[in-house]
Order: C-alpha cells, then structure tokens, then sequence
C-alpha cells in the first residue's frame, strides 16, 4: 500500500513538473534602466496576475542593458538614451519607446523648502561644472529674492554608474548651458567636474540627503515616491515649473514622432505655461535575430498588453502612457521583424 501510494505521490509531482515547467522557460529576462524600472516590474506583476509570462528586470543602468542584448544574455534591454542609428545596424537590434517619465533636481538646502527654489538650465549647468559653489551666489539669489538661501557650499551628486538617467540630464543641460556643453557634454558616462558619484537613484537621493546642501538628479517617480523635495526650472518659454505629470504631458505632446529616426523623439526643453523641461521617452531593445523569436514574441506580447491596460498603472507612479497613435507606430515596427522569413508581430 506504502509503495503503491510512494508511486503515485512521484507520478504526481511528475505531471505537475511537465505542467511548470513550460510557463517558466517563458518568462521574460529583461535588463538595464533604471529610469523606468518601478513600472516595468508593476506592469510585469500585473501582467503576470492577467495570466502573461512573468518578468524578471534587474535594474542594472541603460549601459549594462544595451551591453547585455548586445550579448543576447537577456530578452530585451532598457535604455533611457537611444541607441545610435550605426549600432542598432551592426548589432541587428529594434529600438522603440515604452513609455515617458520625467528627471527631476532633488535638493538638500537647510532651513529652505527646496520646492520653492527656482534655478534655469544655465544657472544649474554652472554649478556642475563647479563655477557656482555657494547657495548665496549672487546668481542663485537673483532667481530666488523671497528666500534666504544659506552660505554653504553646494554638493553636487551624480550617478557613478552608465545611466541613461544621466543621458537625459545631460543632453538637457548641454542644450541650456553652453559652458556645460563645452566643458562636460552629454552622455550616459561623462567626466563630471565637481561633485559626488553614487549608484542608481538611490545613491544619488542618499547623497543628497545625507550632505547639507546637497543637489542631484533622479527620476521623478523614485523622488515621488520617496519624499523627495524638486526644485523649480525655466522652460522653454522662460517660466519657472514645477515637476507635475500635466507638464510632463504637455511636454511629451510636443515631441515630432513624424521625423524621429528610429521613433527617438525630443522633449527636452519644451515651450508651454507648464511643460517640464527635462522629459524623455525611454526605450526598449529586442534583437531583429533573436536566438529564439518565441521569446522575443513574448516581449512584444507584454509590451503590447502594457500599452493596453497600463495607463492606470503609469498614472499611479507619475509615468505618461505613449500615444495611442505612437503605440500603433510601435507595433508597426514589431511587424518588421521576420527571423528567418517568419514575422512576429502582424503588420497592422
């Protein structure tokens, strides 16, 4: 009885076996930005519970993302900077937005609401390259009349790893500061000429708020969620704003889909009575020769699910869903991809 019972327990677990272990060699391996990480896993959480393959994203940076679909070690990469037009061709890769987020100047300035302080791209861009060092410099001051901003010096923090964090925040103040331009440049690794390197937005936050008079850059939805205190900047009409998901929308309305080679559309700096100025879409790789195009299906397959039952979700963690004119241009590229011969994605 003991053993008929021993052998029917092990032809059980067996048949379970056969059952799991299909749905795991489906599950989705994604890699590399951190910038859109919160709603990647919370779309893959939800994704999943709607009966999807599961993901796993490690939040690694945008350079260790395009290093590792380069390697084909993941499923996809995440990128918050697209890729160069040549490297797409020579690494066979598909490059398309996912969704639009925002970064924003997180401070530390003692006896100030730092929500209150205003600074332009061009005064911000002076203090990274170390020309401005004190909160009362006369420029910061002229910006800000009705605070008393402390002599302290400013701690500048800057993400230490390859980041396409940083790809958008220096994009941005190289197109505001011509002294940060030419002195610093844009990249998702540049040669910072002051300040403090950290890893990830965590880093970054950390340093800013462990050190009085601290400054950096994080993600909006990381500085939301974590309590963080954004300054004020100029857009490109000249008024101060605040970091809200309405500018970031009025922002992203802006961007010229129509003419971005490889749909890498700029944001940066927009005209408007709210727009936020420093707005990007971040990015998802898929190889155009995957080793196996199943699972590459099954990115476009969440994706695609994301696109449509993902707005409540971009809304809870202060992203901005594409529009739907955008995710159909999306799709329309996921059509081109046709390993040996074979689409993945039906041409619309």
């Amino acid at each position: 009885m003991l053993i008929q019972l021993a052998r029917s327990l092990v032809t059980a677990l067996a048949a379970t076996a056969l059952v799991v272990a299909p749905a795991l060699a489906q599950d989705i391996t994604g890699a590399g930005a951190t910038f859109p990480a919160p709603i990647y896993s919370s779309w893959g959480e939800d994704y999943a519970k709607a009966g999807g393959s599961r993901l796993n994203y490690q939040a690694l940076g945008s350079g260790a993302g395009v290093t590792q679909i380069i390697n084909r070690t993941v499923d996809f990469g995440a990128s918050d900077s697209p890729v160069a037009p040549e490297r797409l061709e020579k690494e066979q890769l598909l490059q398309f937005p996912a969704v639009i987020g925002a970064v924003v100047v997180i401070v530390n300035v003692p006896g100030v609401d730092g929500t209150k302080i205003k600074l332009t791209g061009n005064v911000l861009g002076e203090i990274y390259v170390g020309r401005i060092r004190l909160w009362d410099d006369p420029k910061i001051t002229a910006l800000n009349p009705a605070l008393k901003l402390p002599k302290i010096p400013i701690s500048p923090a800057y993400r230490a790893d390859s980041s396409g964090t940083t790809s958008i925040f220096t994009k941005y103040l190289s197109s505001v500061s011509p002294l940060f331009k030419e002195r610093t440049g844009a990249g998702n690794s540049v040669a910072w000429r002051t300040g403090l390197g950290a890893p990830g937005n965590a880093g970054v936050a950390a340093a800013v708020k462990n050190i009085k008079g601290g400054i950096g850059y994080v993600e909006f939805a990381y500085a939301a969620e974590n309590g963080m205190q954004a300054l004020q900047l100029a857009n490109g009409s000249g008024k101060f704003v605040t970091p809200t998901v309405p500018g970031f929308l009025q922002a992203a309305e802006q961007a010229d889909w129509d003419n971005a080679k490889n749909m890498a559309a700029t944001m940066l700096n927009m005209p408007g009575d709210n727009s936020w100025p420093i707005v990007s879409a971040t990015y998802i790789l898929v190889p155009r020769n995957p080793k196996d195009p199943a699972r590459t299906q099954s990115v476009l397959k969440y994706v695609d699910w994301s696109f449509r039952n993902g707005a409540a979700t971009a809304d809870r963690l202060h992203y901005i869903m594409l529009p739907t004119a955008v995710q159909n241009r999306v799709r329309a590229q996921w059509a081109t991809l046709a390993p040996a011969g074979k689409p993945l994605w039906p041409a619309n």
